[in-house]
């Protein structure tokens, strides 16, 4: 069975990455979970941070790896042994995006195949802007995002 990476900034990760992470752990062998550094955005939370929350999140998950990389994500893919991309997917308007990136990866590296990952419906409109947004101002993200990831932000807003 393969092996399917899910890359993301998980700026901060949500309760729909949490749901496609689980959705894709039951079919595919391995997913690694990996978290972009991109370098032209400003997160709220370091790499690093990102990476010991989602740890914490998918402890449970034995075949979930947690990884970050720099640079072209198709690259991480080869180095990995992956071929399988997952993408999650809430609205129509991240499908635009999504297809732009898809269609990039395939013209790097044929051999690479992108599965899209439609979030359950009661996360369609969960973004992790959003969900720092309301943390920002003191609102309850309890719903939105793990316990563990609303204690992060409740230390970073100190609300």
């Amino acid at each position: 069975m393969p092996i399917a990476v899910y890359p993301g900034s998980f700026d901060p990760v949500t309760n729909g990455h949490l749901d496609i992470i689980s959705r894709a752990a039951r079919i595919f062998e391995r997913v690694i979970v990996a978290v972009g550094r991109q370098a032209n955005k400003k997160p709220l939370f370091s790499t690093e941070e990102r990476v010991e929350m989602l740890k914490a999140v998918t402890e449970d998950l034995p075949n979930v790896e947690v990884d970050s990389f720099d640079g072209l994500l198709v690259q991480y893919v080869r180095r990995r042994g992956a071929h399988i991309v997952v993408r999650g997917l809430r609205a129509i308007s991240d499908f635009d995006y999504e297809f732009q990136m898809t269609l990039t990866t395939k013209k790097l590296d044929e051999n690479v195949e992108t599965l899209f990952m439609m979030t359950s419906s009661e996360y369609s409109f969960l973004s992790s802007s959003i969900v720092k947004e309301v943390a920002s101002y003191g609102g309850c993200v309890r719903d939105m995002v793990p316990p563990v990831v609303e204690k992060w932000l409740r230390q970073k807003y100190r609300v």
